[in-house]
């Protein structure tokens, strides 16, 4: 199967884009309260977000590979909708990461819906512009 690995990295970086939107104006105010960085001094807020970049940067590699897995599976199924593929993708396989991640991971019992609404919201996002871009550019 061939992979177009500059449509891979236009659709990982958007992906990156979309991402930074979803969690800092979109829902950024929540994404704090949930994590308790409201209460943090803003200088110890510019602190924490300097310290960042290492994460973002795994980050960034873990979206490269999502979105190459997502090309394998468009290639592989070409007839099917690439939308749909995404969407299942994210159903069957994010989905049940992130609930876990998130009632096994320590989040207050007040938060655990928010919490998962926010993250799975954003991944399906990022999937459908990913599928968005490697469609039109595969």
């Amino acid at each position: 199967m061939q992979i177009n690995y500059l449509a891979v990295f236009v659709a990982s970086v958007l992906e990156f884009i979309v991402g930074a939107i979803w969690y800092m104006p979109l829902f950024g105010n929540v994404w704090g309260k949930i994590h308790g960085f409201d209460k943090v001094p803003k200088a110890q807020q510019k602190e924490m977000q300097k310290s960042m970049a290492p994460y973002l940067g795994v980050q960034f590699i873990g979206t490269i590979v999502t979105t190459v897995v997502l090309a394998l599976f468009l290639n592989g199924y070409s007839a099917w909708n690439p939308y749909g593929i995404a969407f299942f993708m994210w159903l069957g396989f994010v989905v049940p990461t992130q609930v876990s991640a998130v009632i096994f991971g320590g989040t207050d019992g007040k938060w655990v819906v928010t919490k998962i609404a926010v993250m799975a919201g954003g991944a399906l996002v990022c999937l459908e512009v990913a599928a968005a871009v490697l469609h039109m550019m595969g």
